[in-house]
């Protein structure tokens, strides 16, 4: 097995870059393709290069933007993306079962079980948790101004939440497998490809990320009362059950709205748009995960 690391040299956990290296040579990885990138919009370059090499796993050290943009490039391939959760989101390792300690990561990626999973594509563009325009993408874009997620981590996401109640709301049509599912005034629309989002909130009860489904829901809340209500339906039950959200599944989604607003993938916020589409791609891509049979080896 050939092994690559495709690194954002700007994310750490434990003891950094330096015991990942420890790691992988007590394991006897010697055959090492190695990359550390600035920006998570490098790594796919990277990612293919890996790939023309011969790599058969490829370790993506970061957040949820990293891992999407290493996915971006494996899906549809016959290698393993392995995660190493060092990013301050870290949505699809917590969704997954992946630890944020190096040993245990690294263990995972060399000897877990391939579980193949789900690609969700937006337009153009793949993502492995979700996709979402109007609150989410303002509130996601909130926390990485003035560098408060990297100072604050979570914290910058619930801050930025509570600076964004106020949006004004914009009309959407969303057909669901061709057939028009949702006409109105919302104030978010999100696609997920797991259940858990947000910090751990189970926004999408029972999703899994090898359904060959996608979930969608859209959330009508407008000012401070109502999207208070959601919020403590958020900390006492599930977001689902809630009177302004509605919720379902698709395999394809056509969303049009009366006027452009800001997108997010995978909790990197995008331009403004007026329509999208967004589709699953089944079992596209393979990832290690634990394996829950076994106990993990130290």
């Amino acid at each position: 097995m050939k092994v690559a690391v495709v690194a954002h040299s700007g994310k750490s956990m434990g003891g950094g870059l330096l015991e990942l290296r420890r790691e992988l040579a007590a394991r006897g990885v010697d055959d090492l393709i190695w990359s550390e990138v600035p920006k998570s919009r490098k790594a796919p370059a990277e990612v293919g290069r890996a790939l023309d090499s011969g790599a058969d796993l490829v370790f993506a050290w970061g957040g949820d933007g990293m891992v999407r943009r290493c996915a971006e490039v494996i899906a549809g391939t016959a290698a393993t993306l392995a995660i190493l959760p060092a990013g301050t989101a870290n949505l699809l390792a917590t969704n997954l079962g992946i630890p944020q300690e190096v040993s245990a990561a690294v263990e995972i990626g060399l000897h877990g079980r391939r579980r193949m999973l789900d690609v969700g594509r937006f337009n153009d563009e793949r993502f492995v948790v979700m996709a979402g325009a109007g609150f989410d993408a303002a509130m996601i874009r909130g926390a990485g101004t003035g560098k408060l997620k990297e100072h604050y981590g979570r914290l910058a996401y619930i801050w930025s939440g509570a600076t964004n109640l106020r949006l004004e709301p914009f009309r959407a049509k969303v057909a669901v497998d061709g057939v028009t599912w949702f006409k109105g005034s919302v104030s978010c629309i999100l696609l997920g490809n797991v259940g858990a989002l947000f910090g751990g909130i189970e926004v999408f009860e029972g999703a899994r990320p090898d359904d060959g489904k996608l979930d969608v829901g859209v959330a009508t809340a407008d000012g401070l009362v109502e999207w208070g209500r959601v919020l403590a339906r958020t900390a006492f039950g599930s977001v689902a059950k809630s009177p302004f959200v509605e919720t379902t599944t698709a395999h394809a989604v056509d969303v049009e709205l009366d006027r452009k607003v800001r997108y997010e993938l995978d909790g990197g916020d995008r331009s403004r748009l007026k329509s999208f589409t967004a589709e699953v791609e089944p079992a596209a891509l393979r990832v290690s995960v634990p394996d829950r049979r076994a106990p993990t080896r130290k």
